[in-house]
């Protein structure tokens, strides 16, 4: 698949001090990061699905999975395409009747629906060349050698998705003043939204 690079969901995480949440992509088979601004409502929406926590009810994005799939189609990929103006941007790709159906999508709720339906995530290698960050192991410590696009202004903190895991990024977020928080039961915080550039 020429062009594209395949990842995977590293971690969730929030700002301490003004509660915006990030996504970090991981590459497959290499350690280069890509991190997203993201709403609250759709790291919410993309946790429940990481952990597979029961709802009563469909939310929107098991409601659109539904529709795709009683119109016979599936969801064979997602990408990040672009990044312009410090906003990204995403397509879901759909596959019926033997045809490919690009829709346009914000790349959280892309992710959001990826989750649930195991479907692989791709980013351009543009997007990945331009605003990914490479960790450098030096004397048993990890830190960040490449400087971070313009969307990590604001220092973040993990969302653990599991209380043991730790990632790269610790360090990084220690530098930038901030400790590392448990957000365990975070689902039920609301959150200031993210500046809607970051993320369409």
């Amino acid at each position: 698949m020429a062009g594209l690079i395949e990842v995977q969901i590293d971690s969730l995480r929030v700002s301490l001090t003004n509660q915006q949440r990030i996504v970090i992509l991981k590459q497959v088979n290499a350690d280069r990061y890509l991190p997203i601004w993201i709403g609250p409502y759709e790291a919410e929406a993309i946790t429940i699905a990481l952990q597979e926590i029961e709802i009563a009810r469909p939310q929107t994005h098991d409601l659109i999975k539904n529709v795709i799939s009683k119109l016979g189609g599936k969801i064979g990929r997602i990408v990040i395409s672009e990044l312009k103006d410090d906003i990204y941007y995403g397509a879901i790709i759909i596959n019926k009747n033997n045809q490919s159906i690009e829709i346009d999508s914000r790349p959280s709720d892309a992710i959001a629906l990826a989750v649930r339906t195991h479907t692989p995530i791709f980013i351009s290698s543009e997007v990945m060349d331009e605003a990914s960050i490479t960790p450098e192991i030096e004397m048993g410590e990890e830190t960040i050698s490449n400087k971070p696009s313009k969307d990590l202004k604001t220092s973040q903190v993990e969302k653990t998705l599991g209380d043991e895991r730790l990632t790269i990024f610790d360090e990084y977020l220690k530098a930038q003043g901030q400790d590392k928080i448990d957000h365990s039961n975070d689902k039920n915080q609301e959150g200031k939204p993210p500046d809607d550039k970051k993320n369409k």
